[in-house]
């Protein structure tokens, strides 16, 4: 065992003691982080305009903080981005995490001195919590790379201004500076591609031990890997042992990079955003993402039928529901109150407070009232998938709606990594997959309101090339799972392999 390893062991199993303490007091740390956010930020622009100084509860806090998205919070930021100070938190944030909207272009989302452990700490600690569960301090002493966006920062009204993991990149301890990959000047590249061609470059004849990132950047890393050097991936890289992941649903990726890599390994979920980290992984055994209940974040939790009513129910972790689907609300200390961070979890522990993400707010499908989430055609397209021994590459999924003739449907548009033999049978299957998972499609087409769902083959590299279209390959950037209306499906429709099938 070497050095680091060997150091890591004991730092190891005291988090993870921490961590398992935590599970049992994560009601009274959520309550004990409220009242401490509340006694910051009553000296705060925001918290004199909304009366932090007579808020005793959350009951009362509800009533004088709305939900808001970051269309709200605009003017907010524009005043910090102007040099105001005591704006959303005390101070001026150190950071602006930038990021793409689809509605809102680009976001600028405050990090503060406060905040910023937050981000941090938690990725440690999902590695340490990997370690003291499965032994594994090996992966430590190799070589580890995070795919990730350029850590080359601009300034925004003086502020550092980039992407999320460029600004982590910053941060990672001096004690993996050594292990990690890519260089530097790797990592400033801002093409993807020419990017990616250089890290496989310095890392083909590297011992990889860890590999991180958002699961289809990833798989384009390892395709890239075996282009060049026709091999698997653990035959590159024999001690590589842990690959951590986030920012989609890992399932739809889940066989083909395995495939890729020859052999099953142990993987870390995470459940990080630009407005914090949330969850993480903390068991190889059981489903689900711990809630991360005590690392400054109050979190709401609103049922996700509600969200875009005038007064949503808004519940506290007291009251939440094994199996429901909620909207993700945050308040933290980088200033965010009553944000809604645009993502749907649900529930399938309490004990402790394990989540599953479901989707996003704004992708849905609900053009005949069907309101079909990401996490029910995510689970139709893999069922299908395992059951036929297919391999899915990606897809996204929008509404067609018949004008004059026909009855409308949903499209599928699907890159195959091994084309099914039957396709019409395929569709079938997953149709019946959905109708089984939402009631509300299944009574749409048996009423004859929409004919069974249709799939269009996109070819290879299809989505791939459409992200370097629009200029969102590789980083932080990802496909809709879901859309509502039919911009994305005409745009993805040009890299079609022929005719739509049912």
């Amino acid at each position: 065992m070497k050095i680091k390893s060997f150091l890591a062991k004991p730092f190891a199993s005291y988090i993870y003691t921490k961590i398992r303490k935590g599970m049992a007091t994560a009601l009274q740390d959520q309550d004990q982080i409220l009242s401490q956010l509340l006694k910051s930020g009553k000296i705060t622009e925001f918290g004199k305009e909304h009366g932090f100084a007579s808020l005793n509860n959350y009951a009362d806090f509800k009533k004088a903080v709305p939900i808001r998205d970051y269309e709200g919070f605009r003017p907010y930021i524009d005043r910090i981005k102007e040099g105001k100070h005591n704006i959303l938190w005390k101070g001026k944030p150190i950071y602006f995490a930038k990021t793409s909207g689809t509605t809102s272009g680009v976001k600028y989302i405050p990090i503060t001195k406060e905040s910023i452990p937050n981000h941090i700490n938690t990725a440690r600690n999902a590695l340490l919590c990997y370690m003291a569960a499965s032994g594994n301090t090996a992966f430590a002493d190799g070589k580890l790379i995070f795919l990730s966006g350029a850590p080359e920062l601009e300034r925004i009204g003086d502020i550092p201004t980039g992407r999320l993991s460029g600004i982590v990149n910053h941060h990672i301890p001096k004690y993996l500076r050594a292990n990690q990959m890519p260089s530097y000047e790797t990592n400033c590249i801002e093409d993807w591609e020419n990017k990616l061609d250089k890290i496989v470059e310095e890392t083909i004849e590297q011992n990889m031990t860890l590999i991180s990132g958002i699961p289809p950047w990833v798989q384009m890393y390892f395709d890239r890997l075996q282009e060049k050097s026709g091999k698997k991936i653990s035959e590159l890289f024999p001690q590589f042992s842990v690959m951590v992941h986030g920012g989609v649903n890992f399932e739809p990726y889940k066989a083909k990079l395995f495939e890729s890599i020859g052999r099953k390994i142990d993987s870390i979920e995470t459940f990080p955003a630009s407005e914090g980290f949330f969850a993480f992984q903390d068991t190889q055994d059981g489903e689900g993402l711990l809630l991360n209940t005590n690392s400054g974040i109050f979190f709401e939790f609103v049922p996700a039928a509600e969200i875009f009513n005038d007064a949503p129910t808004r519940l506290s972790l007291h009251d939440v529901q094994v199996g429901e689907n909620y909207a993700l609300i945050i308040n933290n200390n980088a200033g965010l109150w009553g944000y809604n961070i645009g993502d749907t979890i649900k529930f399938v522990s309490t004990d402790p407070y394990r989540i599953v993400v479901t989707g996003r707010t704004k992708h849905y499908i609900s053009a005949f009232g069907e309101h079909v989430i990401g996490e029910e055609v995510e689970h139709s397209l893999l069922r299908a998938a395992e059951s036929a021994g297919l391999r899915i590459t990606e897809f996204t999924v929008a509404p067609k709606i018949q004008e004059g003739k026909g009855q409308s449907y949903h499209e599928w548009f699907i890159e195959f990594e091994d084309q099914p033999d039957d396709l019409e049978s395929f569709a079938l299957k997953v149709d019946q997959n959905m109708r089984d998972k939402n009631i509300y499609y299944d009574d749409l087409v048996a009423g004859s309101i929409l004919q069974p769902l249709q799939i269009r083959r996109i070819r290879k590299n299809g989505f791939i090339d459409y992200m370097k279209s629009i200029g969102k390959l590789g980083g932080q950037n990802k496909v809709p799972r879901l859309s509502n209306d039919r911009k994305l499906a005409e745009e993805i429709g040009v890299y079609g392999m022929g005719s739509t099938v049912n």
